[in-house]
């Protein structure tokens, strides 16, 4: 390691808090691909999970730029010197790829390698990735530098930690699926349960109404007017449960798009006017644009529902590397104390520990007849 013992060992120290900070799988991908390079000084690096296909679920690299990477076309299978990798489970140390008979060549647009490092990654006996850099930044005259055998033992330390950091998440990734599975379970008996009251309310006012619809009318009416009340209410409560069970997809769309997506419906389902304004805010962990997103429509779902709003404003605003949400209505608003000692939190609760379990923080700010504001804070990655 020409670093040098002192500096090599800060790095590598680095490299493996940085893989220890994230609990998302594509978050770790990105942070093991992205140290393993700048340990190396390499000009290329990059991580592949195999699928049961003979090609890869994931594949993340660093080094190539987007326009670059979507311009050499579909992942990569499991051929020539990776699908040795994976199946041999040994270090491939090359002063030249394109040498090695094994080598099948690569698209037009991909990038030209010569000297090569790769190793799989193994959880005990399971190769579960692959992960290798090409390009060492030094003179190559002569065939000269190119990776080291320090440069391969220093990769296998990254590559151990690394088994262990994407094991890890992928286990976060697991429980928290089972979490949802909860979630949604307690939410369809919620559902069950509100609106079967409200259909049962519903029917008994309608069957009333008929009863007196002959002898008297003026009651009758007021009967149907209770009728076309409950009708609202179940409406509110099967589209507040659809918004719950149906998460937008926050891979695809990102956190702005959907907020936006969600808040424009609710602006047309509901009299109060609703806005939102995104501003350069960045890609966040994917547990931060979760959490981010459930307690706005937690928030969203107290003010339309219980605070007799006109006006329901969204922010979402960036703050260094994170973010911070703004959920601001003119309601009629409550004394949060009252609210706790009452008993009645308004979701507050779930949303305070939404954004704790993310590292962010929530403020509530709220007095009768005033409004009340949520900011939820996140730090980003």
């Amino acid at each position: 390691m020409s670093q040098g013992p002192r500096s090599g060992l800060a790095a590598v120290s680095s490299a493996l808090l940085a893989m220890s900070r994230h609990l998302e799988v594509r978050d770790v991908l990105k942070t093991i691909v992205a140290s393993a390079r700048e340990l190396l000084d390499a000009q290329y690096a990059a991580l592949g999970v195999p699928d049961d296909h003979g090609g890869f679920a994931q594949f993340v690299v660093d080094g190539v730029s987007d326009e670059q990477w979507k311009a050499i076309g579909p992942l990569p299978r499991q051929h020539g010197i990776l699908a040795a990798m994976l199946k041999d489970a040994k270090v491939e140390r090359l002063a030249d790829v394109r040498k090695d008979p094994r080598f099948e060549g690569w698209p037009s647009a991909h990038p030209d390698m010569s000297d090569f490092l790769g190793l799989p990654i193994r959880d005990g006996d399971e190769v579960i990735g692959a992960l290798f850099l090409a390009n060492k930044n030094c003179p190559k005259e002569y065939g000269g530098c190119g990776f080291t055998a320090d440069d391969e033992e220093l990769l296998a330390i990254l590559a151990q930690h690394a088994a262990i950091a994407l094991t890890n998440a992928r286990l976060y990734e697991r429980s928290r699926e089972l979490t949802i599975a909860e979630e949604r379970s307690r939410l369809a008996h919620e559902l069950h349960d509100a609106v079967s009251q409200k259909l049962f309310s519903l029917r008994l006012t309608a069957q009333a109404a008929t009863a007196l619809v002959d002898r008297d009318p003026a009651r009758a009416k007021g009967e149907l007017h209770q009728v076309a009340a409950l009708a609202a209410e179940a409406a509110d409560e099967l589209r507040a449960a659809v918004v719950e069970l149906r998460p937008a997809a926050l891979d695809e769309d990102g956190l702005v798009a959907t907020l936006r997506t969600q808040i424009q419906v609710l602006d047309r389902a509901h009299s109060a006017r609703v806005t939102f304004a995104g501003r350069g805010v960045k890609a966040l962990p994917a547990a931060q644009e979760e959490a981010l997103l459930r307690v706005a429509q937690e928030a969203l779902h107290n003010a339309l529902r219980h605070s007799g709003a006109e006006h329901v404003d969204v922010t979402l605003d960036r703050r260094g590397a994170g973010a911070v949400l703004r959920v601001a209505d003119d309601g009629r608003g409550f004394d949060p104390r009252t609210v706790r000692r009452a008993g009645r939190h308004l979701g507050l609760v779930s949303m305070r520990d939404r954004a704790s379990g993310v590292g962010g923080t929530l403020t509530v700010e709220s007095e009768p007849d005033k409004g009340t504001t949520i900011e939820m804070e996140v730090p980003g990655g």
